[in-house]
């Protein structure tokens, strides 16, 4: 047999052509945008008799962001709740809005999210003349976006969109018989009575235990409960009735919905088209004036934080979102601490407003944003306003405000700790013949994950975690003013609703942040807020551009992905986990909304 040599020259040409391909390619698009962007006039106008179109299409975050997805060669929008709630406040008070169109795709959010949401539409209705239509234009309607859209005076659907009323479940993997056949082993570490704490649960059992089977139906019947009294109170249709729909899959098309009366009536786009433009008095479809909803709300709300970072503000608001860690993306303990203290240090604020929406993480990093905000409550009042999640170390970092509020589907509590230690060396062995020799100075000096933990060394972990526990107990202890036998009772790593938790203690009322902020306000004996929130948004030029390829994707000039979305997530969720030292404060589950 000849060996052949590959030429250097061979790889090199290919490789070098592709890149200048490539380089070229790319030069062109961003040449494009930028010519669209100088050609395009920069001012921002609205016309009189002006719809505002809502397209809720992805996911919705505290705070809306433009970035570079550099894996997938787009666009990521994310919207901002607090965009959101400030447009729909200046558009009931602007004479040139008509009123607002809300299209519901794939909505990517949390219940509590939803509610206020729903709590906007209802509010501008309620209050002002202007109309909301919502429309499913999607090819499913899931139960989220008919929740959302179930709060406007009118609702439709295109004729063939499946809906999907069936309630709420939840589907856990275990992974424990896969890891029996790797010879694989997680040696798990929870709090002494953290038998709610069912994080870990996946690692070591092959089933969900009784106490983790508990609180999950626990909390998935309350967020129904919500869901379908929300419901009936704005359509014409009662509880019975719904749960009747979800037990019997008696909806399962959008003209079911309507025979149902869950929605007003099936319709194509240019029937709704028609529908807006008699409202307002349009002699034609044509004639319509839409505006994008998040452009308008995004650029009113820039607009009134720049002015208001650059003036003084007597109320702050602090958000705070994503997994706990010391640094980097998420909850990021080095960034969150220094927001707090420079609220804290500001004069003219009388009052702050801690936005949390995590389900936890570092143990550490929760330790070091409780230590600020706690510093925070002896200078002045903080009042904490819970989101989709506020659970574990996102519970931890709420407990010493004077006041908490939270929405009836808000998940919160998850009181506990655990640490996972994986033991690889018998996998190591006996699938790939890898064998171990250990040499050291004392019995402990080498703490691999290719050696099995002795009693002795898991009792060292053990005690650490429980340390950690009590610690936790104690805070929540400090700041509920409980004992800690009291805590511990409603701890154990235990999930509550927003609902329980108040009847437990260990939330104080019900409601979103803007209610947070009324009451922050009126604590603080402010008779005009101005409201500063944090962190200040920083719009860099080529946010312009970016603003622009989002603009160009919701037209229909979508560049194909590389990569497939649902493969993208998976990555971001090994990102994640990737970031997890130390002891974890955190939520027994991954929520995908």
């Amino acid at each position: 047999m000849t060996n052949k040599k590959v030429s250097f020259w061979r790889i090199f040409w290919p490789s070098l052509i592709a890149g200048i391909v490539l380089f070229i390619i790319t030069m062109i698009v961003i040449t494009g945008v930028l010519g669209s962007l100088l050609n395009t006039k920069p001012v921002y106008t609205v016309e009189n008799k002006t719809i505002l179109h809502l397209k809720l299409d992805g996911a919705i975050g505290e705070m809306g962001e433009n970035s570079i997805d550099v894996a997938n060669l787009g666009v990521t929008n994310t919207i901002g709740l607090a965009d959101l709630q400030y447009g729909f406040k200046k558009a009931a008070d602007d004479k040139r809005i008509k009123g607002i169109f809300i299209e519901l795709k794939n909505t990517r959010c949390g219940y509590a999210t939803a509610s206020e949401l729903r709590e906007q539409i209802q509010k501008f209705e309620n209050e002002t003349d202007k109309f909301v239509v919502t429309y499913f234009s999607g090819e499913a309607v899931g139960l989220r976006q008919y929740y959302i859209a179930s709060a406007a005076s009118e609702t439709y659907g295109f004729h063939s969109s499946m809906f999907e009323f069936l309630g709420l479940g939840a589907e856990l993997m275990f992974y424990k018989g896969l890891f029996d056949k790797l010879d694989l082993e997680m040696q798990v570490i929870r709090g002494s009575n953290n038998d709610f704490k069912s994080a870990v649960e996946p690692y070591f059992l092959k089933e969900a235990s009784d106490s983790s089977r508990l609180q999950l139906q626990t909390y998935l019947d309350n967020i129904w409960s919500t869901v379908k009294n929300n419901i009936a109170e704005n359509k014409d249709i009662s509880v019975a009735d719904l749960e009747m729909i979800a037990d019997s899959g008696l909806v399962r098309r959008v003209a079911q919905a309507a025979n149902h009366k869950m929605i007003d009536k099936v319709m194509y786009r240019d029937e709704v088209m028609q529908i807006l433009a008699d409202k307002i008095g349009a002699e034609k479809v044509e004639d319509l004036t839409f505006k994008s909803f998040e452009k308008y709300s995004r650029k009113k709300f820039e607009d009134n934080q720049n002015k208001v970072h650059n003036s003084k503000a007597n109320i702050a608001v602090v958000v705070a979102e994503g997994a706990v860690v010391v640094e980097g993306e998420g909850l990021a303990s080095n960034k969150i601490t220094k927001l707090l203290r420079k609220a804290r240090k500001d004069e003219d604020i009388k009052t702050i407003v801690f936005r949390i929406n995590s389900p936890g993480g570092s143990a550490l990093a929760s330790d070091e944003i409780w230590r600020e905000v706690k510093l925070a409550t002896e200078q002045k009042k903080v009042i904490v306003s819970m989101g989709d999640v506020a659970a574990s170390g996102g519970y931890y970092i709420a407990a010493p405000a004077n006041k908490i509020f939270a929405q009836p589907n808000t998940i919160t509590g998850s009181i506990g700790v655990f640490g996972v230690i994986p033991y690889t060396g018998a996998m190591l062995e006996n699938k790939l013949g890898l064998t171990f020799d250990r040499i050291s100075t004392n019995p402990h000096a080498v703490l691999s994950t290719n050696k099995k933990m002795t009693p002795k060394e898991y009792n060292m972990v053990q005690k650490e975690v429980d340390l950690i526990y009590k610690e936790f107990l104690n805070r929540v202890a400090d700041g509920r003013s409980m004992s800690v036998e009291e805590v511990n009772e409603i701890a154990r790593g235990r999930v509550w609703t927003g609902e329980d938790a108040l009847n437990v203690g260990l939330v104080d009322t019900l409601g979103g942040i803007q209610d947070a902020i009324a009451y922050a306000a009126k604590d603080a004996g402010i008779e005009k807020p101005v409201v500063r929130y944090y962190p200040k948004i920083k719009k860099e030029p080529w946010e312009e551009i970016l603003e622009m390829v989002n603009e160009e994707n919701e037209n229909g000039n979508k560049s194909a992905k590389i990569i497939p979305e649902e493969l993208l997530e998976t990555y971001n969720r090994i990102k994640k986990i990737e970031q997890m030292t130390g002891i974890q404060a955190r939520l027994p589950y991954e929520i995908i909304w």
